[in-house]
């Protein structure tokens, strides 16, 4: 039986942890999964918070879904023993945290660009959560590529003694990412919206021959996304060095990530996959 806690005192120390803002779906039951199978016997802690400082203020923070009970039900399912779900003042007792971490560059590019301060909020709960929860390791999915990165750097920069286990994304039949944001998408929406992964699958078909290729294949399946209707309205498509979430170089080797962020209709989506390429023969 998955115990659910609303207080830090009542916490015992994680062997993993995976942090939600809940609304859990399949992709988050992966992470759990996951969890579950590197921790053993040891305990397995879902954290449920809907953390307002990773929120812009034109974004969708009272909107967000709050499931409470349905996200127990899953993360018991999946192999949790505890979800802990706090409130604000647990997690911030003196209101607005006057002292934040700072994701420093990384957190300025792309989805940073797009949504400043975003990820400095992000750290923030996450530094919150693992000194909460006190973990062996933590499982974030790659779906969130850019915070999966910073995340691993904090912990490596600031000596946080944790794992940070980066667990592949989950995707749905049609290909779209799973997201807790997709259920706001209409049946027409969703149409377009595939249009995302298809970008990233053309994209790893052409990898072969060259960086440049992979980009220019994504390309051209968004800018025919551009005239559906609902349009794909692009925010970025990139190739990204993931060691630093740098533009990857025309001629780069080694690992990258192929990305892409895009609203359709109201809804911003984010999606990326893991790519390879080798030194040019």
């Amino acid at each position: 039986m998955t115990e659910l806690v609303h207080h830090a005192r009542d916490l015992a120390p994680a062997a993993a942890v995976v942090m939600t803002m809940g609304a859990l779906h399949e992709g988050h039951a992966a992470l759990i999964r996951a969890a579950r199978a590197r921790a053993g016997d040891g305990r397995v802690t879902v954290t449920v918070f809907v953390n307002p400082l990773q929120f812009g203020p034109n974004e969708d923070l009272d909107r967000y879904p709050r499931t409470l009970d349905a996200d127990v039900k899953l993360a018991e399912q999946a192999g949790a023993d505890v979800v802990f779900a706090p409130d604000a003042a647990e997690v911030y007792p003196g209101g607005q945290p006057q002292v934040r971490i700072s994701a420093g560059p990384m957190g300025e590019r792309y989805e940073g660009a797009s949504r400043p301060g975003h990820f400095d909020g992000v750290l923030t709960v996450v530094a919150k959560l693992l000194h909460l929860t006190r973990p062996d390791s933590a499982f974030f999915g790659e779906k969130d590529a850019q915070q999966l990165a910073i995340v691993r750097r904090m912990a490596t920069d600031l000596n946080f003694p944790v794992e940070i286990v980066g667990v592949p994304t989950v995707r749905e039949g049609d290909g779209v990412a799973r997201s807790s944001r997709n259920r706001y998408l209409s049946e027409a929406e969703r149409v377009s919206a595939r249009e995302l992964s298809r970008a990233l699958f053309a994209g790893r078909e052409a990898a072969p021959r060259g960086p440049q290729a992979a980009l220019l294949a994504a390309h051209a399946v968004l800018d025919r996304a551009a005239a559906m209707e609902p349009p794909v309205v692009l925010d970025y498509v990139a190739l990204i060095d993931p060691a630093d979430f740098t533009e990857a170089a025309p001629d780069h080797t080694g690992p990258a990530v192929l990305a892409v962020a895009a609203k359709v209709g109201t809804t911003r989506l984010i999606d990326n996959i893991p790519l390879e390429f080798g030194a040019p023969a």
